[in-house]
């Protein structure tokens, strides 16, 4: 039988997560919803492949662009693709929890992945640039933030040439492009180094972080609109 008194119960009943009955204790975590972002050649897609290998439960948004599919690149997978006309259509009915122009494309996070997610009790992933996790920031502050990054700025410009659409005054304009967004890494609650041959470890960080989060005692239940009542935390720090 539960014995608890009136106090006890209503410290309990504060701590959303938490349930007693005749079985015993119960921790219910809400879900939880993770930002991912980061230069250009951190790669953030690939350590997001990696957690969809593993944690398939999990509701993977599919960010919008209004730029052509690249080779491999599959609709509905990978982007929605949008023509120009279509993408500025669905920013005026509000489709976008957040959009932007980055590098002459129009890129933006679409409401309905994250509000069905949430309303199912899914956690949530989403990558994004480093100018749309500020918008974020600001219309999801209970979000976790995670900064992927490359070891150096070497390893970062490698992996841009690599992919065969960098010319050298791109990949001038990426590299300065890369420290101004590394300015912005005391905006986030964690970082995590993805090293060359280290995306197993990468991908173990994200998920460590993402389980910490669901044990985190005070953690705010996020609305089914996908806008969770405000909330911070301390920052922490991965290396892979």
């Amino acid at each position: 039988m539960l014995r608890m008194s009136n106090g006890e119960a209503a410290r309990l009943s504060a701590v959303a997560s938490f349930r007693a009955n005749e079985s015993g204790f119960l921790w219910e975590p809400s879900p939880v919803v993770v930002v991912i972002s980061g230069p250009s050649g951190a790669g953030k897609d690939s350590v997001i492949r990696r957690l969809q290998e593993r944690h398939g439960a999990m509701h993977f948004v599919v960010t919008a662009t209004s730029r052509p599919p690249r080779p491999g690149e599959i609709a509905g997978r990978d982007y929605h693709f949008f023509s120009r006309e279509e993408f500025a259509e669905r920013v005026a009915r509000g489709e976008f929890l957040e959009h932007a122009l980055v590098y002459g494309d129009y890129k933006g996070v679409p409401r309905w992945e994250i509000t069905d997610a949430l309303t199912s009790g899914q956690d949530v992933v989403m990558r994004v640039d480093v100018q749309g996790a500020r918008t974020l920031r600001r219309v999801l502050p209970e979000a976790v933030f995670v900064f992927i990054m490359a070891e150096s700025e070497e390893e970062h410009l490698r992996r841009l040439h690599g992919r065969g659409s960098e010319d050298e005054r791109s990949l001038a304009a990426r590299r300065d492009r890369l420290w101004q967004e590394i300015g912005h890494l005391h905006e986030f609650d964690y970082v995590v180094i993805n090293r060359r041959d280290g995306l197993d470890q990468a991908a173990d960080d994200v998920s460590s972080i993402i389980l910490a989060e669901k044990l985190r005692v005070r953690r705010t239940v996020p609305g089914a609109d996908g806008q969770p009542v405000a909330g911070r935390r301390g920052a922490g720090e991965c290396h892979g």
